[in-house]
């Protein structure tokens, strides 16, 4: 693992000098080991066990045999917006029309398409730190000021109105996410739409990222859908659905930047992936089989906090959604990238350091992903337990 060194010399723009992702770094580190004949327990990236569901995979299999797999509308095949539009309006009760849904490259090709429509270079969009790092560099990227949200454990690594009130300075934008990585922890629904309104009355475009929705233990996830009309959607069949390396994601978007998105759609994708489309109408069939899916995430975050506290990592808030828990490591005396490379090294248990999700406190924190399987978490707790030990002791 190495820290994120930004390129230099003549011929590298500035726009490309953002930060690694230091979670791919983890985990080719891991490959490595196993490469090599080490075993490997991963906990550390956000990859939903048992891949994608079976009537996923079977209305795949159908668009292969009979269907010519060409360019879709920008915007995607309509059935499967329509499949949306439906689904969003079973879960959450709000009537959207499928012209505002926009299917996308993954969630991450629908920040892109979003952030370029929301906002001009040099706007000012505020990140809660910790967050998912992705919305940090690809706003640098796009020569975008990213205005950082300080949080803390009293709301649950979540911003606040208060926070966005601190802000020095005019907002254009605001990400919230909700449930978040690294934390899994869900914002309130009254706070959620209050910090819709308060976006709303000053002109700032709120983007909410709901990509965890579905996967959540004792409330369900709050959609923006439900507070604004300005609001921008994001979510993905990566997920609650598993399907990670399908990359279809989806945006619902106000009325004004439906045009907007379009346009930047066609030139920059021309079209999402035609199988993964397909893919994904089956998969908004597959409820009961992903349910029973959550509910084992839910066994594993149950051991986890059980377990963690026990052996010295006390230091957490428990997630409400999603499948990780940031913890707290700063007690151990190693920043997060020595602490985690040691341990692959001494266990291989590979966990992700803190210091991508919070530049300023990262390196006090670790994420670890109860997404795998039941066994694999058991069995990271056992090395976990000893090695933290003797770390303790030294």
């Amino acid at each position: 693992m190495r820290l994120p060194k930004e390129p230099v010399g003549s011929g590298v723009s500035e726009r490309s000098a953002i930060a690694p992702f230091l979670v791919m770094q983890v985990l080719a580190a891991a490959n490595k080991r196993a490469a090599e004949g080490g075993d490997v327990l991963h906990l550390e990236v956000g990859e939903p066990s048992g891949g994608a569901p079976r009537a996923a995979i079977d209305a795949a299999r159908a668009a292969l045999d009979g269907t010519a797999l060409g360019y879709s509308e920008a915007f995607g095949l309509r059935p499967l917006r329509a499949a949306i539009a439906r689904h969003i309006e079973a879960t959450y009760g709000r009537s959207v029309p499928l012209e505002r849904i926009a299917i996308t490259a993954g969630a991450s090709g629908g920040f892109i398409l979003a952030f370029l429509a929301a906002f001009d270079a040099g706007a000012r969009v505020a990140v809660a730190e910790p967050g998912y790092p992705a919305y940090r560099n690809i706003l640098k990227a796009l020569d975008i000021e990213v205005v950082p949200l300080v949080t803390s454990a009293a709301s649950g690594f979540q911003p606040t109105v208060a926070d966005l009130k601190a802000v020095s300075g005019p907002l254009d934008g605001v990400i919230v996410a909700s449930p978040a990585n690294p934390t899994g922890s869900l914002i309130d629904p009254a706070e959620l739409a209050a910090i819709a309104r308060w976006c709303d009355a000053r002109g700032v475009r709120l983007i909410s990222d709901e990509i965890y929705h579905g996967i959540t233990y004792d409330r369900p996830g709050s959609t923006a859908l439900a507070s604004s009309n300005r609001a921008i959607v994001v979510n993905s069949f990566s997920k609650y659905w598993a399907m990670t390396g399908w990359r279809i994601g989806w945006l619902v978007l106000p009325d004004e930047l439906v045009d907007p998105v379009e346009r930047l759609a066609q030139n920059l994708f021309i079209s999402p992936s035609a199988v993964g489309q397909h893919a994904a109408i089956g998969a908004l069939a597959a409820k009961p089989e992903l349910d029973a899916r959550v509910a084992r995430y839910g066994e594993n975050r149950a051991l986890l906090l059980e377990a963690l506290p026990r052996i010295g990592l006390d230091r957490i808030v428990p997630p409400d959604g999603a499948f990780y828990i940031y913890a707290d490591i700063s007690r151990f005396g190693l920043d997060s990238v020595d602490f985690c490379a040691r341990l692959l090294a001494d266990t291989g248990v590979a966990i992700t350091p803190g210091n991508d999700f919070d530049v300023a406190r990262g390196d006090r924190y670790v994420r670890l992903s109860f997404a795998g399987a039941h066994a694999t978490i058991e069995q990271a707790i056992d090395r976990l337990g000893p090695w933290l030990a003797r770390l303790e002791r030294r």
